[in-house]
């Protein structure tokens, strides 16, 4: 068996296997969920807090971006909403003094999941340069230190400012505020990993870099495709939706190298179908497609609905294509030219599949695409997404209510930070507006998105890491690479409320400045002396802004908020030079969201509309009126060549992917329920007859190895061989435990994410049992 973890640890590469589900949540979900709530918050805890989850009057789930209904059922929370909530809501804590009995080399030989299950931070915290412990800091050092290590930059650039996705939006202008009164455009965030991709590909054919649809529009859509996503898993709450659309007569078709059971069968715990009549199916079609083929297969259904065309007269929206697109004939030309024999290698798929999903196009003329990192992480990503919108604009389904596209965003309010400003290329007319509101002159100049970040941090050209949030270091790609570039720091610093692995892989100082929790309530006090509930806003995935307002009393009273934090930053940096009024914006969120009216279009009246129950939707121009601001002033098509992996004999594709007790890098359990694992995460999931052919049983153990161009190899130890129906020559596995298989320099063409969704993978057969790996590398 594997080697014995330090004290408390469980072991994660030596789990249960058995066969997957075929339906998802009803009762299972309803009973897991309680368990962790109850274990984390206890019972009273528990019932008041997750009424209060995505209420009109309550806060927003830390979780997901999936949108909320206008009318709301009592419990309008998820199995993985509720983990999250039960996760930041915790009793449980982490004081001073479990620092003292943990040294950081202790802690950095535990595994992320451990990490996390200690509980709340409660003070700030400072690891001094060659220190073995982090020891408690009062806030005004804190600021101190971090105002010491800018001010001996030889320059704003040297500077990294990273934003996680649970960041408010008041919080997140005050942060790429601070930043660039600073001077730098350094403003990397998670969008660069996750749906970088998705806003290339929009900005540039339909002007606008998030989705086009609404709840309504699902609703109303005779066809809904969801290609490379996990909704069950990632984004639960969009069963309901899906199902309602059902009813309304839509039909799903399903594009994934994964059967997932959520898109099989949804059992939905709201309703007494969903618990005691077996829930609804949900799919029509499932097109088990090879990872990677997606662009092959619009390209194809692109080339039939033009050959259709001229026998079907209704097949093209001739009209639309007329009036609103640009670059429509350069576009036929090459989807006529398109290679059956090349489709079918792409996509795995066979003619009659392609044939039966054309037919249920052509019968449907309101038609949604949703997607999410299936089809963004990628090399060919960006024009992968451009194909899906050549798709949708040959049939005029852009700006059509119940149509359009519907890029799934994943964390709570990463569509609202970069709506924010959080974005290392901004738009000249935003800083014109940060310009003319604050009346200071924002840096130009471009900055570093992620990738970009780490190689600085490598390179010794960066020397200072903030993170608002999030764990860096376990989300980002080729994971030795990025551990020891954030090693060659000269500080690194985390706004966090919980422990994780970027807080002990460290730069040669470090601190940790623990924040209120979107649960908590957040009273701020005037310089008069009274004290103010404040409230922040987000965006959801739908372009939906509302109010968050915890209830809970916070974890410490040691405590400070997000907006709070940065704004004392900032007057400590910046000193009284700066003509901002930090300490207002940091006690009256009110002041900071007129701020927003004025500089962020569509915000305009911030604070009447946010304060109506349920918020306000943002403009959209292709959606509202179809106008499209892109360079022509039209939506374009576009004619990219269609690549697609190539694997070498006796190689794999590889997908990295989350288990369902996992949300992005947080671990709430061991299990990956729907898929048949339990007690473990280091498994590898291999179709049978690939595994057969390579020499691998069932419960076998061997290394992932992936294999690049440049002659580069990355390794991940010890993964249990699990024979599982996915696609033929198609693998997948857990991150973070594979992000160490991804190279840096691995990323899709123009959007720079990491392509962790198509590895070339050897597998090297072990040991007949687990082998000795190191508990680190685990989560």
């Amino acid at each position: 068996m594997a080697g014995k973890p330090p004290s408390g640890d469980p072991i994660q590469d030596a789990p249960e296997v058995a066969p997957p589900a075929h339906a998802a949540a009803g009762l299972p979900a309803i009973g897991h969920s309680l368990r962790i709530a109850q274990q984390q918050m206890g019972v009273r805890r528990t019932a008041l807090t997750l009424l209060k989850v995505n209420q009109k009057d309550g806060f927003d789930c830390p979780g997901c971006a999936w949108p909320e209904p206008d009318k709301r059922h009592a419990a309008e929370f998820c199995e993985n909403g509720a983990k999250a909530v039960a996760e930041e809501a915790t009793l449980r804590r982490v004081t001073p003094d479990f620092f003292a009995a943990h040294p950081v080399s202790d802690l950095a030989a535990r595994s992320g999941y451990w990490l996390g299950q200690q509980g709340r931070i409660t003070q700030p915290m400072y690891l001094a340069e060659g220190a073995g412990h982090y020891e408690p800091v009062p806030w005004e050092r804190a600021f101190d230190i971090v105002a010491e290590e800018l001010h001996a930059l030889d320059s704003p650039d040297e500077a990294i400012f990273y934003t996680s996705g649970r960041t408010s939006n008041e919080a997140a202008f005050l942060y790429q505020l601070f930043a660039r009164e600073f001077g730098t455009n350094n403003l990397p965030d998670c969008s660069n990993m996750c749906h970088e991709s998705s806003g290339s590909a929009l900005t540039e054919t339909l002007g606008v870099g998030k989705g086009s649809v609404l709840l309504e529009d699902l609703y109303r859509a005779d066809l809904i495709i969801v290609a490379g996503q996990n909704p069950g898993t990632n984004h639960p709450r969009m069963l309901s939706a899906l199902e309602k659309a059902k009813a309304g007569g839509a039909r799903i078709i399903t594009v994934n190298p994964l059967p997932e059971a959520g898109m099989e069968r949804f059992k939905n715990p709201q309703t007494p179908r969903g618990l005691a009549r077996g829930g609804t199916a949900l799919t029509d079609l499932f097109l088990q497609i090879r990872l990677g083929g997606d662009q092959a297969l619009f390209r194809a259904l692109n080339r039939l609905i033009l050959e259709a065309s001229s026998s079907s007269p209704g097949a093209l929206d001739e009209e639309f294509i007329a009036e609103h697109t640009h670059g429509f004939e350069e576009f036929a030309a090459a989807a006529r030219a398109q290679d059956w024999d090349q489709t079918l290698r792409a996509t795995g798929l066979d003619r009659a599949a392609i044939d039966r999903t054309l037919r249920m196009v052509l019968d449907s003329r309101r038609i949604v695409v949703c997607w999410a990192m299936g089809l963004t992480q990628h090399k060919h990503a960006v024009p992968t997404i451009k194909e899906v919108v050549n798709f949708l604009l040959l049939r005029g389904n852009i700006g059509r209510p119940g149509a359009g596209v519907c890029p799934v965003r994943g964390h709570s309010n990463v569509q609202g930070d970069r709506t924010m400003g959080i974005f290392e290329r901004p738009a000249p007319a935003f800083l014109d507006a940060l310009e003319k509101e604050f009346g200071f002159a924002p840096p130009r100049k471009h900055g570093l998105d992620v990738v970009r970040s780490i190689r600085a941090l490598r390179d010794g050209t960066a020397k200072v890491f903030f993170a608002m949030g999030g764990n860096f270091v376990a989300a980002t790609p080729d994971t030795e690479v990025t551990e020891a570039a954030v090693r060659r720091a000269r500080l690194t610093v985390h706004v966090s409320t919980k422990l994780n692995r970027s807080h002990v892989v460290t730069g040669a100082r470090a601190l940790i400045l623990p924040t209120l929790g979107r649960t908590e309530r957040d009273l701020q006090a005037a310089p008069s002396g009274t004290s103010r509930a404040q409230f922040v806003t987000v965006e959801d995935s739908m372009g939906m802004v509302h109010a968050s307002r915890g209830g809970l009393e916070p974890a410490s009273p040691h405590l400070l908020s997000e907006p709070a934090i940065v704004c004392r930053l900032a007057r400590r940096v910046l000193g009284e030079n700066s003509r901002i009024p930090w300490e207002e914006s940091g006690y009256d969120y009110a002041t900071v969201r007129d701020r927003i009216s004025r500089v962020v279009p569509g915000f305009e009246d911030f604070e009447t509309k946010v304060n109506r129950p349920g918020g306000f939707t943002l403009p959209h121009a292709p959606r509202d009126d179809r106008r499209f601001p892109t360079a022509t002033g039209k939506a374009n098509f576009t004619a990219a060549p269609v690549t697609y992996p190539k694997v070498p004999e006796g190689r794999l594709l590889l997908q990295t992917l989350r288990s369902h007790d996992q949300y992005n890098t947080t671990i709430y359990g061991l299990d990956d329920r729907y898929r048949g694992i339990r007690n473990g995460r280091r498994v590898v999931l291999v179709h049978p007859e690939d595994a057969r052919a390579l020499g691998l049983a069932d419960g076998s153990y061997c290394d992932l190895v992936s294999e690049w161009e440049d002659g580069s190899e990355r390794r991940a130890p010890g993964f249990r061989v699990v024979h599982y129906p996915t696609a033929r020559g198609c693998a997948a596995a857990y991150y973070p435990e594979t992000n160490v298989l991804v190279p840096l320099d691995a990323t899709a063409d123009t959007s720079n994410t990491p392509a962790s969704k198509s590895l070339v993978v050897r597998l090297e057969r072990t040991d007949a049992g687990a082998p000795e790996t190191d508990v680190t590398a685990r989560t």
